[in-house]
């Protein structure tokens, strides 16, 4: 890959109220951390057309999947839990086409807070719709008064996350209220909290790039180390541009 990767970030969406316009709205560390180490972000709007995501991903390099409001539950045969707040629902219809497609054609991908929950139960896995009840011994995950609360976590070896993090104490930020329960049989977890909680997954098979998180390394409450997870997204990218490039010669 001798060109920049081309990144498709899908965005929030935001209904038409009490305005006449409805919107697409991205932080903008997720486009900024995909310039910084290389890429070239590319904004996706949420079509309902299955071939023009198809489309889409015939141009692209990857797919960065950002956070959010919770996925609907119904969507997956279980109830909503009143401390949801739920995605919109056509964002969360063209992400879940979106996913699909890219779990299809083995686009690489990576998944980041509802990003990440959404690769797990696209590939079958299951979520806790609330920490509090469905794990009641977990610390805390989310801090309504400190939008800065962290807690540290445990890392598997042989991972993207020992890459980045190596050995010794790490924090991460965190706030979310829903998790991955059961993993995806397509997925590995790489990182959890101390209390279990899964914060990293990657894929489980060596041809295909899929990585998640749950914490944020784009937010601006990230520790400076974090942009390491977008560079090693990148970096394996280029080294698979490499590699189709040698096959084919």
């Amino acid at each position: 890959m001798q060109n920049k990767p081309l990144v498709g970030i899908n965005a929030d969406f935001r209904a038409a109220k009490g305005d006449p316009n409805a919107y697409l709205v991205l932080a903008a560390g997720y486009f900024d951390c995909v310039s910084q180490v290389g890429a070239i972000p590319v904004i996706l709007p949420p079509t309902g057309d299955e071939d023009d995501i198809n489309r889409l991903l015939d141009q692209l390099d990857a797919v960065v999947l950002v956070g959010g409001n919770d996925l609907n539950p119904r969507n997956d045969g279980f109830m909503v839990h009143p401390s949801m707040k739920l995605m919109e629902e056509r964002r969360e219809n063209f992400d879940r086409r979106l996913m699909r497609a890219i779990a299809q054609r083995r686009t690489p991908v990576f998944g980041i807070g509802a990003g990440m929950q959404l690769m797990n139960v696209t590939l079958g896995g299951s979520l806790f719709y609330h920490l509090p009840i469905d794990v009641p011994e977990a610390m805390p995950h989310r801090d309504a008064q400190d939008p800065a609360h962290r807690h540290s976590l445990v890392v598997e070896a042989n991972s993207i996350m020992e890459r980045v993090y190596g050995d010794g104490e790490i924090r991460v930020n965190s706030r979310h209220h829903m998790a991955i329960d059961e993993v995806a049989e397509a997925f590995r977890v790489t990182a959890r909290c101390p209390d279990g909680v899964i914060e990293a997954i990657e894929s489980a098979s060596q041809d295909w790039l899929a990585l998640g998180t749950q914490f944020h390394p784009e937010s601006p409450y990230a520790s400076a180390l974090e942009i390491r997870i977008f560079e090693e997204f990148v970096d394996a990218l280029r080294e698979q541009g490499a590699e189709q490039i040698r096959l084919v010669a």
